[in-house]
């Protein structure tokens, strides 16, 4: 906990060499406080946090403070070398920073002529020449182009030590996550529920579907409501059925056709997701279906909720 206010609690899980997980939640949710607890920086209110023997952590946030902006920016990358040696390999210095958008009369200007987005990249190209076996990336996607994006994708898929990133980045998540922590908020509770799903964030969609289709069953279960005879010497007054306005009616009438429909899109999504091409779409497409699901699924969740509404006028 942070304050008074509860993050999360009752969470286990084992970090082995070589995992790339990925964390996701709104902002405020703790996912920072998890990282900071992760690296020692703040303790647990309870628990505790084991880490392996020879660990180096190169933190990607902590390494902006590391950019000397009086320095070059091939200085501050080769730090007098010619040669890195980068995931094993050995690059020149050049070559390695043309990788990350720097031409070659760009490498001899200062750092602190640099964009949001340049400083981002040189931040990364840095973090990936550290002699570190554990990654940590909070929001690495940020202000990063396409070509870039990419780049990072590959350094981090291709990289043999252990990735934890924390992004919005739904695309990313799904090309180089192996698992997914996820911050999920619970109804009519003040924190969060921290929750471990295998793969990348199309599996969590699908967990999340199949969540949604259990609660659906369950309110339906739920209105099928068993009687047995009771005997009394004085019989209780049962609950009367009530004849619903014809707009009311003609609305319940409606709503298995409609939540039919809303199903069928989101199954369709769920399709386009797991698709091979759809991973080539640009971001734009990307995070416009991302948001027709999110908009799908929240219009289910109301009109399963008005359905079970009208049902119980319609029962007494």
């Amino acid at each position: 906990s942070r304050g008074d206010k509860l993050l999360f609690e009752d969470f286990t899980t084992t970090i082995l060499k070589g995992d790339k997980i990925g964390i996701l939640g709104p902002n405020g949710c703790g996912k920072s406080s998890l990282i900071k607890l992760i690296l020692g920086e703040i303790k647990a209110d309870i628990g505790t946090v084991e880490l392996g023997t020879q660990l180096e952590v190169a933190y990607f946030d902590q390494l902006r403070s590391a950019i000397n902006p009086n320095l070059t920016i091939i200085d501050n990358i080769g730090e007098g070398r010619d040669f890195l040696e980068v995931n094993g390999e050995k690059k020149h210095v050049i070559s390695y920073l043309s990788d990350y958008g720097f031409g070659p009369e760009r490498m001899r200007t200062p750092a602190s002529s640099l964009s949001g987005g340049e400083v981002s990249r040189l931040v990364l190209a840095k973090l990936f020449t550290k002699s570190a076996n554990l990654l940590i990336l909070d929001e690495p996607t940020n202000d990063l182009d396409v070509e870039t994006l990419e780049l990072l994708e590959s350094q981090v898929l291709d990289y043999a030590g252990t990735v934890i990133v924390i992004s919005h980045d739904r695309r990313f998540l799904d090309n180089v996550a192996t698992s997914l922590w996820v911050f999920e908020k619970q109804e009519q509770a003040a924190s969060s529920r921290l929750i471990e799903i295998e793969g990348g964030f199309s599996d969590y969609q699908r967990y999340r579907a199949g969540q949604k289709e259990l609660q659906a069953e369950s309110q339906i279960k739920a209105t099928v409501v068993e009687t047995k005879p009771v005997i009394d010497e004085k019989p209780k007054e049962t609950a009367k059925s009530v004849k619903l306005s014809y707009k009311l009616q003609r609305e319940l009438d409606l709503l298995p056709e409609e939540l039919e429909k809303l199903e069928q899109g989101i199954e369709t999504l769920e399709q386009k997701f797991a698709d091979p091409a759809f991973g080539q779409s640009s971001q734009d497409e990307m995070t416009n279906a991302y948001s027709q699901m999110a908009a799908l699924q929240e219009e289910l969740e109301t009109k399963l909720n008005r359905w079970e509404e009208l049902e119980s006028m319609k029962n007494g």
